[in-house]
């Protein structure tokens, strides 16, 4: 018979995943895992399989909370603008106080060259791009964009603009550089 946990498995891969966002892969040791998560390393192996195993569930887990929030706030019925609007400026506002930046923009830093964590990384940069464009689709039928705005190249600007935001919310960025920037951004739009 064998024995039963002794730990929430999902609780230990919330941790898990908390402390790859903070500290990234290669500067997270197993025993570092071990100790954070308080679990035997026999436990975690058996559990969650190897480092490698348990950050791209720690990515996952990252991934199923955080794309479909986009989604769904991109897709509401209404006016489609002040969504898209709304979903830069929380990018801009979560990345001037969020001191780990976006476990996503830190896995494809970091990660690129892992095949698993690129097809994660694109997989979720896709999502965004599809929600944008057809939020900017919407805007665009509904008359709140120009008739000849091109919705997947704004859609796609929008992406790696956001990106951005990320990669500089991990500095100490001045405030006033990151709401200038999402203002002269958010022009694309008028």
């Amino acid at each position: 018979m064998g024995r039963v946990k002794e730990f929430d498995p999902d609780a230990v891969l919330a941790a898990a995943m908390n402390l790859f966002w903070r500290r990234g892969y290669e500067a997270t040791s197993t025993a570092d895992l071990v100790a954070e998560l308080g679990i035997a390393r026999a436990s975690l192996y058996a559990t969650f399989g190897s480092k490698h195993e348990l950050y791209l569930r720690a990515l996952d887990h990252y991934l199923t909370e955080r794309d479909p929030t986009i989604v769904e706030l991109l897709s509401r019925p209404g006016p489609a603008l002040p969504a898209v609007r709304a979903l830069v400026e929380a990018y801009a506002t979560e990345a001037g106080r969020d001191d780990c930046g976006c476990f996503v923009v830190n896995a494809a830093v970091e990660r690129m060259t892992d095949p698993a964590v690129a097809r994660r990384v694109r997989t979720s940069w896709d999502t965004v791009e599809v929600a944008l464009t057809s939020a900017l689709l919407r805007a665009r039928a509904q008359g709140e964009l120009r008739a000849d705005a091109q919705p997947r190249a704004l859609a796609r600007f929008l992406l790696v603009f956001l990106q951005g935001i990320r990669v500089l919310g991990r500095d100490d960025t001045s405030p006033e550089r990151l709401a200038d920037a999402v203002r002269t951004a958010l022009t694309i739009l008028d």
